[in-house]
């Protein structure tokens, strides 16, 4: 009687994966997602230009997208944009996380203490990703969609929370960052926002000078997690008019002390 023995081990996969370890459908697919966010709405042709993925694959991803409710197309213009599901999706990180959840009645009073709209922004990479955010009831006024991304060295958030880096890591974030102008104000070189950092570490809160939009201006500060380390940070923004080198540091205590109020909500050291 013959002895058909069980494999051992894992079956294989039905997926084939690249020597990297991972599929670069799902790879090019998530692409395309993200690309498009970041776009908010545009035609295929320009999806496909932005991602260099071809038009015929990048219309099979879209569809595919599409039928999970990831992206959603207008036919009246003839442009995608994101979907419901994707929503969703992101909602779910925003609800796990306490440093958000907890922040919301902190950010709340502070848009109402300093009359200017408050903001919450989280590090990736070099960048800054905009996770909540009270608008002041002021008619101009600054407004970050949730989502929204934007350099660390034109961030009141941003240089908040890159002052809280170790020299090392500071230095290997910025070893190959390209400084855009966005404004007259914007750091162009590494040797600049470093003196800034500096001012930054020794208050214990930063300022946005109309250095990402002009006529627009913010103090930010970082929060710490249980660790120590910085995990977002918080601003108020507004219109120069309103904040300026002139009032910077009653913005930037308030804001402070914000920071610091979340930091021990959420179990943090505060530094």
């Amino acid at each position: 009687m013959e002895n058909h023995k069980k494999p051992r081990g894992r079956p294989k996969s039905l997926f084939k994966e690249s020597s990297a370890g991972t599929l670069q459908s799902l790879d090019r697919a998530l692409e395309t997602l993200t690309t498009l966010a970041t776009l908010e709405r545009c035609t295929l042709s320009d999806l496909s230009r932005e991602t260099g993925v071809p038009t015929a694959t990048t219309h099979r991803i879209l569809t595919t997208l599409s039928n999970r409710g990831y992206v959603s197309f207008d036919e009246q213009r003839q442009e995608w944009m994101i979907g419901i599901e994707a929503y969703r999706t992101g909602a779910s990180y925003l609800n796990r996380n306490s440093v958000v959840e907890i922040g919301r009645p902190i950010l709340r009073r502070l848009m109402r203490d300093s009359g200017e709209t408050a903001n919450m922004a989280m590090p990736d990479g070099s960048y800054v990703v905009f996770v909540n955010q009270i608008e002041t009831s002021n008619p101009i006024r600054a407004f970050f969609p949730p989502g929204a991304r934007t350099p660390m060295y034109a961030s009141g958030t941003g240089k908040a929370l890159l002052a809280e880096l170790s020299q090392d890591a500071l230095g290997r974030l910025t070893s190959d960052l390209t400084f855009e102008p966005y404004t007259d104000r914007t750091h162009r070189s590494a040797v600049s926002l470093f003196e800034d950092l500096t001012l930054i570490r020794q208050r214990g809160w930063s300022f946005d000078d109309e250095e990402r939009y002009d006529g627009m201006s913010c103090t930010g500060a970082a929060i710490q997690n249980q660790f120590g380390v910085a995990c977002a940070g918080i601003s108020v923004s507004g219109p120069t008019a309103r904040i300026n080198k002139a009032n910077a540091a009653y913005f930037g205590e308030m804001v402070l002390e914000a920071a610091h109020e979340i930091t021990l909500a959420i179990g943090g050291q505060p530094r």
